[in-house]
């Protein structure tokens, strides 16, 4: 049996995917199981810490062979739309420099995990700095956890928004654990009318990409579940 971890930040980010599945909190993580804990999906907030922190509750329950780093991402390059999902080739880890090859055929789609969420001039900076085609917050722990342990990482995100895109300094409304703080973002939205336009195609974005994310992560793992077979014939080569 192949057995897969899926780690992502929020819930949201996972919401298409996960309908259904069995559903638990534990220790401040959120866990999904389907298909008799084939696949597990784990959610502990934004960041490298909280990321690992889902990682290590996903291997309380057994080992597993793969692991996909996935979520919302921002795009470093005009041409990616927002609201698709996109197979990572490389991550970068901006603190350290490190970079992670993926599982997936070798592309120049490359994310950089930062350790801010990123306005627009710090997307110039990373884009021009790293050659890289999206950033998060989260890939690079998750791939260097897969590296130590040696198991196939992948890394799909999809874009929550776009490279011009004009929006409020977002790090204030995460907390020092990486949890969204929900309702002072709501009080600060509220009070700021003429940014409700930008908020609301990025929320629009986010749901489209939410469900783009959802549809690669099922392509991605039926696959595997294809190659565990005796006769199993690979093809993902996004």
């Amino acid at each position: 049996m192949t057995r897969t971890a899926i780690i992502a930040a929020m819930p949201a980010e996972l919401k298409p995917l996960v309908r259904g599945w069995r559903h638990a909190h534990q220790n401040g993580v959120d866990l999904w199981n389907a298909k008799n804990g084939e696949w597990i999906a784990a959610c502990a907030g934004a960041g490298v810490a909280a990321a690992t922190r889902a990682f290590a509750e996903v291997e309380k329950s057994g080992a597993f062979d793969a692991v996909i780093s996935t979520g919302w991402a921002g795009a470093l390059r005009e041409e990616l739309v927002s609201g698709s999902a996109y197979d990572v080739s490389c991550v970068i880890d901006a603190r350290t420099g490190e970079r992670f090859v993926t599982a997936v055929a070798p592309n120049d789609l490359w994310i950089v995990t930062n350790s801010r969420v990123a306005d627009h001039h710090e997307k110039q900076r990373l884009a021009e700095t790293y050659q890289a085609a999206l950033v998060d917050m989260e890939a690079a722990a998750v791939a260097r956890l897969a590296r130590m342990r040696g198991i196939p990482f992948y890394c799909i995100k999809g874009i929550s928004d776009g490279y011009s895109d004009n929006l409020p300094d977002f790090n204030r409304f995460i907390s020092a654990d990486g949890r969204f703080l929900l309702a002072r973002f709501v009080f600060f939205a509220l009070c700021r009318p003429w940014q409700w336009p930008s908020l609301m195609r990025m929320g629009e974005n986010s749901r489209r990409a939410a469900r783009s994310i959802a549809a690669s992560l099922i392509d991605l793992l039926e696959e595997r579940g294809r190659e565990d077979k005796p006769n199993g014939n690979p093809t993902h080569k996004k």
